[in-house]
Parts: structure tokens; sequence; C-alpha cells
């Protein structure tokens, strides 16, 4: 039983400033704020838990305790308005503060320390209306508990909306920015590709003249070779002096080299041109398949890594989007593969549990479902690289959460894939990944029939 001087040594607070000046975050938690600690046997008398709320006015209420085992709380609101009441001193304040607590008990939320504020303040609020101002019991560790003024917590709460509405507008402005980058660049490729192009198109219609050229400079010495069997000294000098035999077999498979490598070329300006189209005002018939080799070709250089792509397209009709921004979509989903399966590479360098007969797959699947009654194109993308684990694939798709180090990541890429093909396009962009290697991305874009269409 504790007596009055006993008493003021077992009341402890935290520091309570007019001003929340309380370090809080998102994450914050009902141990990041001010717990007050003052216990009472059952056995003491009523007047000093009045003598306990005179002394500390901003005391909420007291533990009561049986033998130091919690019983329950009485928060100053309920004991004033019992004290009060008519008879209520005579009745109450001599006696001990057992028998207040049995006649007016009243349900008590107990919470866990660790229960975040934001969690905390909502189920406060869902309180019945009498007991909405009263005091909430946190659990700071296993049988030992303190008092929360529910004002604090109301306090705490305004403040930490306050700093999800600054987040969330430095993410938008963040946003805004990420976008005006990727149409700025998406500009910026569109005219080094129209700039390129056109010299390009000048040099592949040449090498096709050049090519016939060649061969009839080849048969017109050919005529001359037959026509004057007996060559001059000065003509046999020239021909030794360039070595013309191997000239002659050798020129036309390095002009064909060079076709081939201004049509790669024109391909890959080609493929940064319809990628560049992030502006589009409209969507536009397109087939899927090109997409997505425009995009492989992007990446060529990241594919040479001994990573193998495989490819099983299906029978899609041509689907009504935006190709650029579908083309975005395909890029970062790859390049997120392509880190992935780096990643499990470097491991099994690093540890002896990875096969040693693994190597990097991917693979892209294209195919027409049926899903809620509605035919869809579907676009898989797989990978056999680390996978995801669970409990971050509900954050997967949000904006800003990023799984690779500071300086590697900004968190953007699948939350502007999910808003593309989900807002954009009224897709899908499903994930499945489990704990085994494996990640699939599968994107389903509605099929929606041309009159062309129809009327085949």
């Amino acid at each position: 039983m504790f007596a009055l001087h006993e008493f003021n040594s077992e009341l402890s607070v935290l520091h309570i400033p007019e001003i929340c000046t309380w370090n809080l975050s998102l994450e914050s938690t009902l141990l990041d704020l001010p717990l007050y600690n003052c216990q009472i046997e059952l056995t003491q008398q009523a007047k000093e838990v009045a003598q306990a709320f005179d002394k500390k006015p901003l005391l909420p209420g007291v533990i009561l305790t049986d033998r130091g085992k919690f019983v329950g709380i009485i928060s100053r609101r309920l004991f004033f308005e019992r004290v009060n009441r008519r008879y209520g001193i005579e009745m109450f304040f001599k006696r001990p503060i057992e028998v207040l607590y049995r006649f007016s008990r009243k349900d008590m939320l107990i919470l866990s320390g660790t229960k975040l504020i934001v969690e905390a303040a909502e189920e406060s609020l869902y309180r019945p209306a009498e007991l909405v101002y009263d005091p909430i019991v946190v659990e700071v560790a296993p049988e030992t508990y303190w008092l929360l003024d529910v004002q604090q917590l109301m306090v705490a709460q305004s403040k930490i909306h306050q700093l999800t509405n600054k987040l969330l507008q430095k993410q938008t402005e963040a946003k805004l920015i990420q976008t005006e980058k990727m149409a700025s660049l998406g500009n910026i490729i569109a005219g080094v590709a129209h700039e390129i192009r056109n010299p390009l198109n000048c040099i592949w219609g040449n090498l096709n003249f050049l090519l016939s050229y060649f061969e009839d400079l080849l048969e017109l010495m050919s005529a001359y070779e037959e026509e004057f069997s007996e060559p001059s000294p000065v003509i046999a000098a020239i021909k030794e002096r360039i070595e013309f035999d191997f000239l002659r077999e050798d020129l036309p498979a390095t002009l064909e080299g060079m076709k081939f490598g201004a049509e790669q070329l024109l391909k890959i300006v080609n493929s940064l041109h319809n990628f560049s189209h992030m502006d589009e005002s409209k969507p536009f018939s397109t087939d899927i398949h090109e997409c997505i080799e425009n995009t492989l070709l992007i990446l060529k250089n990241r594919l040479k890594q001994s990573t193998e792509v495989v490819k099983n397209y299906g029978d899609l009709p041509l689907i009504k989007c935006y190709s650029g921004q579908l083309s975005q979509v395909f890029l970062n989903l790859l390049i997120n593969a392509l880190d992935a399966l780096a990643e499990r590479a470097g491991d099994r360098e690093m540890s002896a549990q990875y096969p040693q007969n693994w190597y990097p797959r991917i693979e892209i699947t294209t195919k027409v479902v049926e899903v809620d009654d509605r035919k869809w194109a579907a676009i898989i993308i797989t990978d056999n690289g680390p996978g995801i684990p669970p409990e971050i694939q509900e954050q997967i798709f949000e904006t800003f959460f990023t799984t690779k180090p500071v300086g590697k990541g900004t968190g953007m890429g699948l939350a502007i894939c999910h808003q593309i093909i989900t807002e954009k396009h009224a897709g899908k962009l499903n994930l499945r990944s489990q704990p085994a290697p494996n990640t699939e991305f599968e994107i389903l874009l509605p099929i929606v029939q041309t009159c062309d269409q129809k009327a085949l």
C-alpha cells in the first residue's frame, strides 16, 4: 500500500511541451510519445487520487493495481464526475479507490507500445462517445502499463498528417520532375534519331547502288580481259599492286557487311524514334511484338552479357495503345530483370548455395487470354533471378519504393509502369514471385476490335 509521500516518487512522466516538438515520422509508435506512470493500489483512499490530480494538472488518469498487478484505470474525467455528484464526496472520498472503481468501471483501450500512432489514433476514435477522451493504456513492456493522454495522441496524429501532406507534395513534385525529364529526354531522343536517320537513309540507299555499280565494273573488267587476253605490262603492274584478285573477292563481302551494319543501325534509330513517342496524344493500333523487338534492340548491349532471351510469341492482334509509353514499360521491366539476374550472378560467385549450372534467362511470352469474360493481350516477362520477398510484394508498385542501394534506383520505374498500364491503357499489371528464384510480371491489355478487324 502506497503512502502519499511514496506516491509522489512513483509518479513519473516525460516533459510535455506546450507546442509539439517531438521528432515524429510516419513510422512513429506510442513509445515515442509522453507517457504517464502513476500507480495506485486499490486499497488507497480516493482523496489521495484527488491530491495527485491537484498536484499534476496534466495527469489524465491513474493506473490501479492490486498488490502491484495491473487491474484497470480511473480517468481524471470519470473521477471528478463521480466525486462531484451529490453525496459523491461522502460516498467515495474517504473510502478505498476500489469502491469508486467497482461502482463506475468502464471498458478501457489497451494498446501495445509498438503500435503506430496513426493506427492508435484510429482505434481511439472508434471508442464509444463517452470514452473517446479517456486516456489510453499503453503496454510499454510485458505486464507494464503506462497512460497516454488522448489529446497528445491527437496532436501527434495531426503532426504526422502534416508530414504526410508534405511528403505527398514532395513525391508529386518529384513525379512531375521525373515526367518532365522523361518527356524532355523523349524529345531529345526523337530529335537525335531524326537527325541520324536522314544521313543514314542516304547511306543505306546509296549502298544498294554502290553494290550494283561494283558488279557492273566487274562485268566490264571481265569483258576487257576476254577482248584483250594479253594485258599491257602497265595494267599487269597495277593489278599486282592493288591485289586485284583479292579485291574482287573481298570487296563484295565488305559492301555486304556495310549494308548489314547500316541496316542494324537503321533499326536502332527507328527503335529510338518509336520509343521516344512519349507525348502521343491518342493511341494507335500497334504491333506488340514490334514494340518488344524495338526495346530488346535498345538493350542489345546488356543482353550480350550471356543472358538468354527466350521468345514465345503467340498470335496477337493489333492493340490500340500508346506505343512509346508501352515501350517504356517493357524497358523498365526488362532492366529490372537484368538487374536481378546480375545480382544473382554475383551471389552465385560469392556463395556455394546456388547451383553452378544456373545461367541468366529471360522469357517473354505473348498470348490472348480470357479474364472476367473479356479478351486480353497478355505479355509475360519472366526471369530466373532471386525473386521478390513476399513481405514487400504489396509495396513493389508504390512510388519511390525501391530495393536497390542508394543511388542505384529511384523507385519510380515500376510505379510508372503500373500507372501507364492501369491508367493510360485500362489494363492490369500483375506480379507473381515465389520464394524460389523466379519473378514474373504479367501485362494485360484489353483487346478492342476495330472496324477492320470486325469485318475480317
